[in-house]
This record gives structure tokens, sequence and C-alpha cells, in this order.
């Protein structure tokens, strides 16, 4: 029995519920960058997973970029492959700041943390480790997958999470996720968003192939956005905590992503290209009109705002990963931002 059969259609759990149920259920590899999977950056134990950022301060101390480190093997601080670092927000290019925690996906707003990790054992275990402004862990979820996407919620009360089950690919034709909620101030998880009911054209769509990821939450911590995929389309949802409902809104929009100004959402769009699948594109909610940003590579990434005119994402480079930047009105072109990192947060 699989920890979807055990929990749908039961009411929101505690997080000590979860750890119950799911911490025998063995999760999958780490998910590379681009989510084909991989084996660097499991969990550290010991008292160097506690150290934490130095003189940048914690996750309530703003004015810093945090990321995956991601030095290649070989190169110099390739030991450090995998942590959580950090960067000033005005000096990107300077030293970096190395913590002792070991992380897939991070994510940071309003205080409050998320990293995804795996801990080494003979049977691998994945967790959404939510974090507080010291980076001590606040909640540890067993997650039954793969990480891939993670989102802090603006107030930093409300943790979002997504991790493949089988298939390696927001490509592939076996896609399966879980996407899990975490509400850090009343300790109530939502383990798989495919308890909550969706309307598609004012019915409940009850396809047992429906699929959720890249949650991302509006200012008010029960509005939130999400991709739905059912019958080989994907599209962009609604949603509210307090309802556990969801509506379509429109089709072909995957990882969606919030702007600090509530009004329009980044996103990847499927150009029917093998060569470049995605696109990345600035949905105004307004009116639904869409641009295309000058980035013109393919992007597999839920992208984070670095601002409201620019967004930030990790993409692979050579034998490693780099976090770029592109403007979000659909101007310019892509820069480099950091070389061998993925998983961009700022805090400003």
């Amino acid at each position: 029995m699989t920890v979807r059969s055990l929990l749908r259609g039961r009411p929101a759990v505690t997080a000590a519920a979860v750890a119950v149920v799911a911490g025998g259920v063995a999760a999958g590899l780490i998910a590379s960058p681009d989510g084909s999977g991989g084996g660097a950056g499991e969990a550290e134990s010991g008292p160097a997973a506690a150290a934490g950022l130095g003189a940048l301060g914690g996750l309530d101390r703003p004015g810093k970029l945090l990321f995956r480190n991601a030095v290649p093997s070989g190169a110099a601080g390739s030991e450090q492959a995998g942590r959580l670092a950090a960067v000033p927000l005005a000096a990107p290019g300077g030293a970096r700041t190395v913590s002792g925690l070991s992380c897939v996906r991070v994510h940071s707003r309003g205080g409050t943390g998320v990293c995804l990790t795996v801990e080494r054992s003979a049977h691998p275990q994945a967790y959404a480790i939510a974090l507080d402004g010291r980076l001590g862990t606040t909640h540890k979820i067993p997650i039954p997958g793969t990480p891939s996407r993670a989102q802090v919620s603006p107030s930093g009360r409300m943790i979002s999470w997504t991790v493949f089950v089988s298939g390696d690919s927001y490509a592939g034709e076996n896609l399966s996720t879980r996407t899990g909620v975490l509400d850090t101030r009343t300790g109530q998880v939502i383990p798989d968003l495919e308890r909550f009911t969706l309307l598609q054209d004012g019915r409940p769509n009850t396809n047992v192939d429906l699929n959720y990821w890249g949650v991302t939450f509006t200012r008010d911590d029960d509005r939130f956005y999400a991709t739905a995929k059912t019958k080989g389309t994907t599209y962009l949802v609604q949603g509210r905590v307090s309802t556990q409902a969801m509506w379509t809104m429109r089709t072909n929009v995957e990882c969606p992503s919030l702007s600090p100004d509530g009004t329009r959402l980044a996103f990847k769009k499927a150009t029917g290209d093998p060569a470049r699948p995605w696109r990345l594109h600035v949905l105004e909610l307004r009116g639904m009109r869409e641009t295309a940003l000058a980035e013109r590579e393919s992007v597999d990434d839920q992208v984070v705002w670095m601002d409201d005119r620019t967004v930030a994402y990790g993409r692979l480079r050579g034998s490693s990963t780099e976090v770029r930047t592109v403007p979000a009105d659909g101007s310019g072109a892509p820069r480099t931002l950091l070389a061998d990192a993925f998983s961009p947060a700022p805090i400003p």
C-alpha cells in the first residue's frame, strides 16, 4: 500500500502523523537540476549539519542570496557541493558562505526556509525540512519520492514541495508526482494535493491520472497557483487551502511563480520542440497576456523573482549548473548571476 492510498481522502494531519505513515517508504535518488536523478547532495549528519551562514546571518537577515552550492567533482571546494550557501545580494560574485546543511532544493521567505534533502542510509529517505530564522529545524516531513520543487509563502507561514514518485522528467509520459503543503503555524500537513477537489469547466475532475506540481502562494497564505496535468494536458490552476478546492484557468502553464507585487506569474511553457522543450514566459493575471522572456534556451525550473523586474533560475552548464537572471518584461538578455550554483532564493 502506498502513502497516497493511505492518505487520500483523509483529513489533513500533523507532521508527526505523516512521519508515522511515511517513515518506512523509501525515497528515490536525489534529482539533478534537470529532474533526471543523480547521486550528489545527500544529507549529512552530526554537528556539521547545524552549521549556519556565519557573518551573513540567518534567514531573518535580509540582503543575501541563498542557493545550492554545485561545485563540480574534482574542483576546489567540491567537498562542499550540495550544501546550502549564500552570497551578499549586492555582491553575488564575492566569497561564498557555505553552511553544513545539504539541500537538493532550497527556498526562503518571511524568515522561514525549506530544504529538501535526502539522508544516507540503506534505504535513502527524502525529507522536507522547515527552517527557522537561524537555520534550526522546526519540522521534518518524510516525503516519498525524488525532491523536485519547493517554495515558501511570502509571510513564511506556508511551505510547499513536489517530488517525483515515478518517471524522472516533467516531459515524460510516466510522470507521477506528489505535492504537499505544511502550515508551519499549526503544524498541519497536506501530504498530497490530489486529495483536493479540482473543478474543470465547473465540474469536478476525478481522473485517476491527475498530477500536481509547482505551488506558489499569495500573500494571504490561503490562495495559491500550481500546475495540474491530466490526459496529457497541463493546466494552470488556482486553489484555496481553506476550501481544499482548485479550478483550472488556462492550459500550457508549468511551475508558476508569483511576482512580489502579486500581479504576474512567471512560468515555463512547453514549446513542442524536443531540442528546447520549454521557454520562460510571464503571465499578467489581470488581462491574461503572455510575454516570452529573452532566455531562449530551455529552462526546466520553477523560477524565483529577484524583485518585481527580474527573475532568476537554474540551468545545466556542462558538468555543473548555473543561476541566470533575465528581465521579466521580455526585454534585455539573460546573464549568469552565479556559476556552480542552483535553486536560488533571494532574501532582499
